[in-house]
């Protein structure tokens, strides 16, 4: 029979639930996924680093864990908190291999049987926060004070855990145009999309100077998405202004984007909650068109810098709450975007920006 785990809070709350067999104790920020599909990709997903992941779907690990679909070399998340966790998949390309499988093999906690609906509403109306997962009860007491010297993420820079520690290249060498890409927690299916539209990519480590990825000759360049508060990457930024600079085409995902609004004076800040699921709209305010969006993000760009700043141009508008999702430099072939136009998972709305960035080039 499975023991007992819990959720405990900064702010005090506690949620109870059952071990999955993963057991251990696991801390950091909280934060919840509505996407009713693609928990592999979710998990493995570096921007995760430091998180403790609810899923807002009821049924996590039907349909097992297949190499392919893996977002980086390992799970991202520190933690797991589910309703039902399955402990049997149903899928021949999984090849019996279940997500507690996964899960055990890299050592990380997964709780089940929590009320996720009631955890997600609280941090939906609290905010997110930091927390504890554990299988260990009889440590609670303890683990409040652990909790406590637990880091914000707010001032944290994680960008050096995910990153690449060598350069490497993905895509075809014949490949019509070159792009150097800053990896600040990159995901394979950027690559993947990047390479489709035509390009070789040429991946650097977080901390490489930017005379160092000009060398290299490259048609343009790429800034990936990634963890932890993007105002504590000075160094990084110093490096998206220097791209903005020498006047070749730079494209921006996620961190990649607040790194590109921080190098061009613009402020950032924490969310309440955060942008987590593959159904976020976001207009787009140059065809008015509507796109249902993959996000993951905890911070975001000041609205009113957008609106003030003479040569940025507000692109695109997240729907539900207003912030900005895409933004583009007037005198410079710069843009960005808060969301994943790469979308793994989620809807293919916004992979015409691969193209985007590939046209500036081609220009």
């Amino acid at each position: 029979m499975s023991s007992k785990a819990f959720v405990l809070l900064q702010d005090g709350s506690v949620f109870y639930g059952r071990s999955t067999g993963l057991n251990g104790t696991a801390s950091g920020e909280i934060c919840f996924n509505t996407g009713m599909t693609g928990y592999q990709e979710i998990f493995t997903d570096p921007s995760y680093r430091g998180q403790i992941m609810v899923t807002a779907t009821a049924h996590i690990g039907n349909y097992g864990v297949s190499e392919e679909e893996s977002e980086s070399l390992h799970v991202q998340i520190s933690g797991l908190i589910v309703r039902n966790f399955s402990e049997i998949q149903t899928r021949p390309r999984a090849k019996g291999k279940t997500l507690a499988d996964f899960f055990a093999e890299q050592n990380i906690v997964a709780i089940a049987d929590v009320d996720t609906r009631a955890l997600v509403r609280h941090i939906r109306d609290n905010g997110a926060m930091n927390a504890v997962i554990s299988t260990e009860v009889e440590r609670m007491e303890e683990l409040k004070e652990e909790l406590k010297a637990t880091p914000s993420m707010e001032g944290l820079e994680l960008c050096s855990v995910v990153s690449s520690k060598e350069v490497y290249r993905y895509g075809s060498p014949e490949a019509k145009f070159k792009v150097a890409a800053l990896d600040l927690g990159i995901k394979k299916n950027i690559l993947r999309c990047l390479a489709a539209a035509g390009c070789e990519v040429t991946v650097y480590p977080y901390d490489t100077p930017f005379e160092a990825m000009a060398a290299s000759g490259s048609d343009g360049y790429f800034l990936s998405n990634g963890p932890g508060d993007p105002a504590a990457s000075p160094k990084v930024i110093e490096v998206a202004k220097a791209m903005i600079e020498s006047g070749k085409p730079t494209f921006g995902i996620c961190l990649g984007h607040q790194m590109i609004a921080l190098a061009s004076g613009l402020k950032t800040y924490k969310m309440h909650n955060g942008h987590r699921g593959i159904n976020h709209p976001v207009k787009n305010l140059k065809t008015g068109k509507g796109e249902i969006t993959s996000q993951n993000h905890g911070f975001a760009v000041s609205m009113d810098d957008v609106e003030a700043h003479p040569n940025i141009e507000l692109t695109h508008v997240h729907l539900n709450d207003g912030t900005v999702a895409g933004l583009r430099r007037m005198d410079a072939p710069v843009f960005s975007v808060q969301y994943h136009p790469e979308a793994s998972p989620g809807p293919h709305d916004s992979r015409y920006l691969f193209d985007d960035f590939v046209s500036l080039m081609n220009a």
